[in-house]
C-alpha cells in the first residue's frame, strides 16, 4: 500500500474533483430535473411549439405534453361521446411555465371543478410562453379545434400590441431548448448561475422561466393586426358552429395600487362586442378586492401563481356552467 501512495496522492485532488462532479451531476439531475428541460420545435404555422409527448420532472414540477403540443393528457382526435371538451388557447399565463405542477395549471383546475360537479370533461391546454394573437391562429389552422364545444382565448395585458412570435428564440433562447444539453451541470450554469451573477453585476436581468414577451416598434399598427388576427380566428372557430370566449388576465400593476385599465383595452373590448364574442374579465372581476389579496394572486407583475390560477379557473367555471354562458356546460351539470 505505501508504494502506491506517492502515486495516489498525485492524482487524488483531480479524483475528488471528479467524484465532486459526478455527485453534483446526479443529484442535479435527480432532485431539480435539471438536464431534461421541456423541448421546443420551430413550426410553420405557430412559430415555435413544444415537442409532442413530453414528460418532465423541473423543480418539484410535472409537467407534461400530449402528441399535439398541448399542456394536456394524451386525447383521442375525436371527443369521447358525453365528454364536454374545451379548447383553451394562450400564452404563458394559460400554460404556467416551469414554475407550476401539471395540477395547478388554469385548465387542470378548470377540469377537476366540472368532473367535481358530475361532468366528465376535458380541458386542452393549447399555449406556449409568448404566443400572440397571430400564434394562436396559426395553431387552430394547423390542428384545428378537436371537435370542442366551446374555444377559449386567453389574453393578458402585453398580448394586446405584442408581435406574433417567431421561431427565431428555438434553440437559441435558454427559454427555447430544441435538444437537451448534455450535462445538468451545463443547464444549470447557462440557464440560471450565470445569467444571475451577470445581475448581481448589473450587466444583464434575472434568470426567468418565463421567455421575454417581444416588443412591437409599431404599437399602433401591431394592435390593429393582432385584431385582424382576432377577427379571423373567430370566424375559424364560428365557421364550426363553435363558441367562442375571451379570458382577460390583467397585470398586477393594473390592479395595485389602484384599477387601471391597459392600452388598447377599451377598444379590444369594442372590437370583442362588434364580433359578439363574449368577455371573461379578471380585471374587472377582482377589481374591488384588497390589493393584499391581489398580490397573492401573481408570482411577478404578469404571471398568475397558484391562488391565482384557482380564482381564474372559479372565473371560467361561474361564467360558462353556473350563470350558463356555455349551454353545453350548464345544461348537463346537475344543480
Amino acid at each position: 500500500m505505501n508504494k502506491f501512495s506517492p502515486k495516489f496522492r498525485k492524482y487524488r485532488i483531480p479524483l475528488y474533483i471528479i467524484v465532486a462532479l459526478l455527485i453534483t451531476e446526479i443529484s442535479l439531475r435527480l432532485l431539480l430535473g435539471l438536464g431534461n428541460p421541456v423541448l421546443s420545435q420551430a413550426d410553420a404555422y405557430t412559430g415555435y411549439r413544444f415537442q409532442a409527448n413530453q414528460k418532465v420532472f423541473r423543480f418539484g414540477k410535472r409537467i407534461e405534453y400530449n402528441q399535439y403540443s398541448q399542456r394536456s393528457e394524451l386525447i383521442a382526435l375525436e371527443k369521447p361521446e358525453g365528454v364536454l371538451r374545451i379548447m383553451a388557447i394562450g400564452d404563458s399565463i394559460l400554460n404556467g411555465g416551469n414554475p407550476t405542477d401539471q395540477q395547478q395549471i388554469i385548465t387542470e383546475i378548470f377540469k377537476s371543478k366540472l368532473i367535481t360537479a358530475r361532468h366528465p370533461a376535458q380541458v386542452l391546454n393549447a399555449s406556449a410562453g409568448s404566443w400572440g394573437f397571430g400564434n394562436h391562429l396559426g395553431y387552430l389552422r394547423e390542428f384545428g379545434t378537436f371537435n370542442s364545444d366551446a374555444v377559449i382565448l386567453e389574453i393578458g395585458t402585453n398580448d394586446l400590441a405584442q408581435p406574433t412570435s417567431t421561431s427565431a428564440v428555438v434553440g437559441n433562447d435558454p427559454n427555447f431548448p430544441n435538444h437537451p444539453p448534455l450535462f445538468a451541470i451545463q443547464e444549470a450554469w447557462t440557464r440560471y448561475i450565470w445569467p444571475r451573477l451577470l445581475q448581481t453585476l448589473q450587466i444583464g436581468s434575472a434568470p426567468s422561466d418565463f421567455p421575454i414577451t417581444p416588443l412591437s416598434a409599431e404599437p399602433n399598427r401591431q394592435f390593429r393586426e393582432n385584431m385582424e388576427n382576432l377577427k379571423n380566428t373567430v370566424q375559424l372557430v364560428r365557421i364550426q358552429k363553435i363558441p367562442i370566449f375571451v379570458l382577460f388576465v390583467p397585470q398586477l400593476s393594473n390592479l395595485v395600487p389602484s384599477n387601471n385599465p391597459p392600452k388598447y383595452k377599451l377598444e379590444f373590448i369594442e372590437q370583442l362586442k362588434s364580433l359578439q364574442v363574449p368577455l371573461m374579465d379578471a380585471q374587472i372581476e377582482w377589481s374591488s378586492l384588497p390589493k393584499k389579496k391581489l398580490e397573492t394572486f401573481f408570482r411577478d407583475d404578469i404571471h398568475p401563481n397558484e391562488v391565482g390560477n384557482q380564482a381564474l379557473a372559479n372565473l371560467l367555471f361561474q361564467q360558462l356552467c353556473v350563470t350558463g354562458q356555455l349551454p353545453a356546460c350548464y345544461n348537463n351539470i346537475p344543480w
